[in-house]
């Protein structure tokens, strides 16, 4: 099939690749314009794009996907179907239903569970045991499409946001190219979500990465997996600003929420509402990330220093 591809961050490079690798004939890729990253914020490409350069892809970088002028190098493509994963726009139905085919999208979670921009980091961060994968039809509403294929994975133990996103990556990859097949033979079976079920995964904000300290350890542990490494879990370290925080174990000591109660070679001991959590990774201001065993040897951090604490 003639395929234009939308995504942009490395989550959605595998299944770029698989559909490619399979056979079908990419015709284009759409991905977000380059913005400025880093410390010294120079412009950079996104992964998607990256991949397709290297591929020899057209690629359309419009700020906004709509508008004659992109409809039309949309149009000019010739697509039969478009694949979407996480290209970060909501697309306008004239965009979805462009290609005969239609629009399918990667969606990061069994639906009709976990709708929305972050379903990777609030399946840890809601003490999810098993998560997934959904390949749907995209519709006007927000991942209400039918249902085309689903595939369960399982949340481990010390899964980070990172990890479970890798693995859910590839296991994506592997069920879009699954969905590609079944649609090319007219085989495939739409089944429609039940919607009572539905529960929402929203964008992650700044504020919403923000470390609660009188949470239960268990949960505070959760949480900080799940925002690991984007946007990162982090916390006011008064006159010193804030710092990310990655790596949590719960553990049985008690304290003041946000009090730190011991320092040492295997990481920061900070209390909680119930229990405590043992740090074994941070991110200091303007640093990068480390062991939290080097930054206490570094005097960032000291027994009895108040996390959640403006300056």
């Amino acid at each position: 099939m003639r395929i234009v591809f939308w995504g942009t961050p490395e989550f959605a490079v595998p299944a770029l690749r698989a559909i490619a690798d399979e056979g079908h004939d990419v015709a284009g890729v759409v991905t977000q314009p380059d913005r400025p990253a880093g410390r010294g914020r120079g412009v950079a490409q996104s992964a998607v794009k990256r991949e397709a350069l290297e591929m020899g892809v057209p690629v359309l970088q419009p700020e906004r996907a709509r508008g004659d002028e992109f409809m039309a190098a949309l149009r000019a493509l010739e697509p039969e179907l478009s694949v979407v994963v996480a290209y970060g726009q909501i697309l306008k139905p004239e965009v979805l239903e462009l290609p005969p085919l239609g629009s399918i999208n990667i969606h990061a979670s069994l639906l009709p569970e976990l709708r929305g921009a972050a379903p990777i980091q609030w399946a840890i961060a809601r003490g999810c045991q098993t998560t997934g994968v959904t390949i749907m039809r995209m519709e006007a509403g927000l991942d209400s499409g039918p249902m085309l294929i689903r595939a369960e994975e399982p949340i481990l133990p010390d899964d980070s946001g990172t990890e479970l996103a890798r693995r859910l990556s590839a296991v994506g990859a592997e069920a879009v190219v699954e969905a590609l097949a079944l649609i090319e033979s007219g085989q495939i079976e739409e089944e429609v979500q039940d919607h009572s079920r539905a529960t929402y995964a929203p964008k992650i904000e700044r504020e919403t990465a923000r470390i609660d300290w009188t949470l239960p350890a268990e949960e505070a542990a959760l949480f900080i997996r799940g925002m690991d490494d984007v946007p990162g879990a982090w916390t006011p370290h008064g006159a010193r600003g804030a710092v990310k925080l990655f790596r949590p174990q719960p553990r049985d000591e008690s304290g003041e929420p946000g009090c730190v109660l011991a320092v040492g070679a295997d990481g920061v001991l900070v209390a909680c509402g119930i229990g405590a959590v043992m740090i074994r990774e941070v991110q200091p201001p303007g640093k990068r990330r480390m062991a939290a065993g080097d930054w206490v040897r570094g005097r960032g951090v000291s027994i009895d220093d108040q996390f959640g604490a403006e300056a």
